[in-house]
């Protein structure tokens, strides 16, 4: 079917600020103009896209159906526009999507070596949970991902590689708990206040997970944004938290490791993207960081 782009381009605008009034206005068009527009594709695609009264606008399901196929490709598009016509002398940005912990702990030391050797590409981090990020990767706000695994929020849409593994640790600050040394069940453990990541996050829901299959609730005595928030709180006495080995490699002298009967799985830390679209040249040359030997593996 020959829909014009500029149909899909205002059913975007209208899509994303829910308002006729103000797509117009970043259209540069009249509202009449949106109106006529929206009506056009309607028929043309033969389903209502939007929900109207005098009040508010809101999506019909097929609505939101179609946004979630046209937003990517609007992004992609303005991607590439930006690009063209506000950097024609400097290459492309590396774009990725990770969280705080995986940025700060890991990925800093990739980021100043590729500043170094790359000084012309900038480099653009968007911060965001490890589901969060998949949202971002669909969407083509950024190249590739790095985030936690298992994460039930990868699809088969995604392509993704293992990085490394990694061992999540049960730590209290040195001067709390006098449990140095003593080897506690997970059903022990609960006895004690327990600092989590928020429940949103792939850690709490891989932890929730682990203790259901031991027959046990996690009921955290707090949940928090940010692994250096939980180490915090942990420090002066107010629970007992779990993190990455590789965050606690930084933070040895101020904690001590809780020995646990039960075996906790391994988790990884994966590079994800979109196997449908190419990468940058930064994205290229940056993922030779990560997988040295041959770049991105087959």
């Amino acid at each position: 079917m020959d829909i014009s782009f500029e149909l899909y381009k205002v059913f975007y605008y209208v899509a994303t600020t829910l308002s006729f009034s103000q797509a117009s206005r970043q259209l540069y068009i009249s509202q009449s103009a949106v109106s006529q527009s929206i009506k056009s594709l309607e028929q043309k695609l033969g389903h209502p896209l939007f929900l109207r009264n005098t009040k508010k606008v809101a999506l019909t399901p097929e609505g939101e159906a179609l946004l979630r196929h046209v937003e990517p490709a609007v992004n992609l598009l303005y991607e590439g526009e930006n690009q063209l016509l506000n950097s024609p002398s400097v290459e492309a940005p590396l774009r990725i999507g990770a969280s705080d912990t995986i940025c700060r702990y890991f990925l800093v030391p990739y980021f100043q070596r590729f500043h170094r050797e790359h000084p012309n590409i900038r480099i653009k981090v968007t911060n965001a949970t490890s589901g969060d990020c998949v949202s971002l990767l669909q969407n083509n706000k950024v190249d590739f991902i790095v985030v936690n695994a298992p994460n039930t929020h990868l699809t088969s849409r995604e392509t993704w590689y293992e990085i490394r593994e990694f061992q999540d640790i049960f730590v209290a600050g040195k001067n709390y708990f006098a449990l140095e040394g003593k080897k506690l069940s997970l059903s022990q453990l609960t006895e004690y206040p327990i600092l989590m990541l928020e429940k949103s996050s792939t850690t709490s829901e891989f932890f929730h997970q682990l203790f259901v299959r031991h027959g046990l609730s996690l009921s955290p005595e707090a949940e928090l944004s940010s692994n250096d928030l939980l180490l915090d709180l942990a420090r002066i006495g107010l629970g007992i938290t779990v993190v990455p080995d590789f965050v606690l490699a930084h933070q040895r002298e101020d904690f001590y490791k809780l020995e646990v009967q039960e075996t906790i799985p391994k988790r990884q830390l994966v590079l994800a993207h979109n196997s449908q679209l190419s990468s940058s040249p930064g994205a290229e040359k940056f993922l030779h960081y990560l997988f040295p030997e041959a770049g991105m593996p087959e």
